[in-house]
């Protein structure tokens, strides 16, 4: 197993402005990632939880990403010619 980092949930505060608000975010999606969290909490989610929070996500990407960027920083997908 291997060990996670440790995010400082103490330092997430959101609506003070902007730059705090995208700093807390990402701390904030970092927490929400952790491998032990998901282990426990997907199993519990709803087949709706799971398709709606997917469908949210996707829009979100495809909302403020090209196209192009979606396939390299989000698919992975360097080689992707469009």
């Amino acid at each position: 197993m291997t060990q996670e980092k440790k995010i400082p949930f103490e330092q997430i505060c959101f609506g003070l402005n902007r730059q705090l608000d995208e700093q807390s975010l990402a701390l904030f999606l970092g927490l929400f990632t952790q491998e032990q969290l998901l282990n426990i909490l997907i199993p519990r989610l709803e087949e709706e939880d799971v398709t709606g929070l997917v469908q949210h996500l996707t829009e979100l990407l495809h909302k403020h990403l090209t196209e192009k960027e979606y396939h390299e920083l989000f698919l992975g997908d360097e080689d992707h010619l469009h």
